[in-house]
């Protein structure tokens, strides 16, 4: 099946029902948002710990879903922002869901062939977004979540990032022990031509990113479509090198 037969058609990862529409009024603590939705003002959880920049301005359209979990302290999650026009996917937890969910469809090739997916895989101390495994043996995979795109070019991160300098230096470490490793970027918006490290805002995390490249670690710069209706898995796109 193509990589990119979920483009037209249902969403991979569709919203649930009692998801709003609403405005973005302010951020405060990095995961509390207030939003307008109707005659209402309340608070809402985003995951979403990087800067988000060039999305979170006064009176943007942005939609929420209702939380998983009942009784909840916030009654709703950030999903969505409205810019330029578009829809940009905040919520970090979907690139595990689209991973999970690419792989069932056989939508992605580079997990063809593998029989069983986990995730949070343990790992010595730490735990890994998803492992595959089958015939050929085991797949790594952590899964990183890109908003930011200047002059066509998908950036990650939008902020320093210790976390993933951590990944990074994880995947490469069972890379050099003969298993096979990727990091899945999923970009989360429709204007991106390309993919690279920001090296203007972690330069620390470029550095490993080259790093990882030599050390045979995979690189997925995957765009997810994202609509009021859900998510749906769109091309990879291509490295941009210095």
């Amino acid at each position: 099946m193509s990589c990119c037969s979920s483009i037209e058609g249902e969403p991979l990862i569709p919203f649930p029902p009692g998801s709003l529409p609403a405005v973005f009024l302010r951020r405060e603590k990095r995961f509390l948002v207030e939003v307008r939705a109707g005659c209402e003002t309340f608070w809402v959880h985003t995951n979403n710990s990087g800067s988000m920049m060039g999305l979170l301005k006064v009176g943007a359209e942005v939609l929420i879903s209702p939380a998983e979990r009942a009784g909840r302290r916030l009654a709703f999650t950030l999903e969505l922002v409205r810019v330029q026009g578009f829809w940009v996917g905040v919520n970090t937890l979907v690139p595990n869901r689209l991973l999970r969910a690419a792989w069932q469809a056989g939508l992605m090739p580079e997990t063809a062939g593998y029989d069983t997916f986990k995730s949070e895989a343990k790992y010595g101390r730490s735990r890994i977004d998803g492992f595959f495994n089958g015939p050929s043996g085991p797949l790594w995979v952590e899964n990183k979540n890109v908003t930011l795109v200047e002059d066509g070019v998908a950036y990650f991160p939008d902020a320093v990032t210790i976390r993933g300098q951590k990944h990074l230096q994880e995947l490469m470490a069972l890379a050099r022990q003969g298993q096979r490793t990727a990091c899945f970027y999923v970009i989360q918006r429709p204007d991106a031509d390309c993919f690279a490290p920001a090296d203007f805002i972690d330069p620390a995390f470029t550095d490993l990113f080259l790093q990882a490249q030599e050390a045979g670690v995979e690189t997925w710069p995957y765009q997810a479509l994202a609509s009021p209706q859900g998510i749906r898995l769109g091309n990879r796109l291509p490295m941009r090198w210095f």
